[in-house]
């Protein structure tokens, strides 16, 4: 049985993790809050939290793909297709909502799966091999939709609409699958292996345990969020948009990295990921109030980037010399 003493450090690491974004969230909002006039109400924050869910959903997926050393730049494009056959179903085919979801979730859940065997069986670099699926699935989604926004109506709106102890239903799917996806990586044994695949892939194999169905199961797992991402974003439009999700992959890559996931694998945190979408949204907000152009918000929006990348690569090696 472990030392209570020994244990200390890490909560304290983590405890630090978590208060630094929590401090910067709060910094953002007072800035904001100074600069622009109407920044400080409920209704911003609604604003917020109404837009964040998908995006949140697909920074989970995309959490677990980085932490065993892969990436997704697919997930926007696998967005649209799934959503653009949400669409098909119910707005062409006339599907009731029950059936057309499913079928949502299994194009996800294909794609999930066609990237994951590629990449894992033919040993082909995940980044490669998403960057065909991003084309293929957008290609899809257009015909699928025949190059046209297919409007739902209010058949798909129930799911955005729909709240929960005042909250909306997007929102508390979203935090519920935060709490699971944190819940598997910090306390399950899946969740372990995939770290330790992320650290020392060749060390796992030879410890006895086969890393492939694990990453493979990753990436099917990131595909199938991604359909789920589908369904809230499509609700919140009503409507299927074959230009749906652009970009999404940057936005999710963005906001785990900011979150303090290694792009190098094997270390990274799923509550982190949702405030780091949280920063961006916030950030974003916040510009969009302050008249930003876009090619400044990209800028900024970069640079925060950058800088959080730089200050976790100094936080980690001090850490590191500190237990030396």
């Amino acid at each position: 049985m472990s030392n209570p003493t020994e244990r200390q450090p890490a909560w304290r690491a983590m405890l630090a993790d978590y208060l630094g974004m929590a401090v910067v969230i709060v910094a953002l909002i007072v800035v904001f809050s100074l600069l622009a006039r109407n920044f400080f109400q409920a209704a911003t924050f609604r604003t917020i939290a109404n837009e964040i869910p998908d995006r949140v959903i697909v920074a989970v997926g995309m959490t677990f793909v980085l932490i065993i050393a892969g990436i997704d730049l697919s997930v926007g494009s696998v967005l649209a297709v799934s959503g653009a056959v949400l669409g098909a179903c119910m707005a062409l085919w006339h599907w009731p909502l029950a059936l057309a979801i499913p079928a949502c979730l299994a194009v996800g859940l294909a794609c999930g799966a066609a990237n994951g065997l590629v990449s894992v069986g033919w040993r082909i670099p995940s980044f490669i091999v998403t960057l065909g699926m991003l084309e293929v699935a957008r290609g899809a989604a257009y015909l699928v939709t025949g190059s046209r926004t297919q409007y739902i109506g209010s058949r798909i709106e129930v799911v955005a609409d729909a709240s929960v102890l005042g909250l909306s239903l997007p929102f508390v799917l979203a935090l519920a699958i935060v709490a699971a996806g944190q819940f598997v990586l910090s306390r399950t044994v899946f969740g372990r292996h995939l770290i330790a695949i992320g650290t020392n892939e060749e060390a796992v194999r030879l410890s006895g345990i086969d890393p492939r169905p694990r990453k493979l199961a990753v990436f099917m797992l990131c595909g199938l969020l991604t359909a789920l991402a589908a369904v809230v974003h499509t609700s919140r439009l009503a409507s299927a948009n074959p230009n749906a999700g652009v970009g999404f992959e940057l936005e999710a890559i963005a906001a785990v990295v900011i979150g303090g996931t290694s792009l190098m694998g094997g270390r990274g945190s799923v509550v982190r990921s949702f405030l780091g979408v949280v920063i961006i949204a916030i950030l974003s907000s916040g510009l969009n109030q302050l008249g930003a152009q876009e090619p400044t918000k990209r800028v900024i929006t970069g640079a925060v980037i950058v800088a959080a990348v730089i200050a976790d690569h100094y936080r980690h090696r001090l850490g590191s010399k500190s237990q030396h």
